[in-house]
């Protein structure tokens, strides 16, 4: 079996908050990586940066969808989450803030995914 296969088995078999681990795990590791660049090196940091931005847009958008089974109150959390994401990555990007904020919220949100994991199992 080639790898490409086997990816497409394993993700076949993910269940979405497993999907969405992974997804975090991926683009955490990606901070954790700019985080040891030096500031200034935009070109190095900003990738990684953008890419969690657009990771919690889209969570976001999902939760505001019509028709998304999450509850409200979670939703709702999630959205504020985004908006915090897109306004705080903008100020480590200008050097104001760190980025290390951003790798414990997304390190707090895999915990909450993991734990949910382990219960379903």
């Amino acid at each position: 079996m080639s790898l490409r296969a086997y990816q497409q088995a394993a993700t076949s078999a993910e269940s979405p908050r497993e999907t969405e681990f992974r997804l975090f795990t991926q683009v955490t590791l990606a901070l954790v990586e700019a985080s040891r660049l030096d500031p200034k090196d935009l070109l190095g940091r900003v990738p990684a940066l953008d890419w969690n931005r657009r990771v919690w847009s889209v969570l976001a958008l999902d939760c505001g969808a019509p028709g998304n089974q999450l509850p409200k109150e979670l939703r709702a959390g999630i959205i504020s989450l985004s908006i915090w994401v897109n306004k705080y990555t903008s100020e480590v990007i200008r050097g104001r803030e760190d980025i290390q904020d951003l790798i414990d919220v997304n390190r707090m949100i895999m915990q909450g995914l993991s734990a949910r994991n382990e219960a379903a199992a």
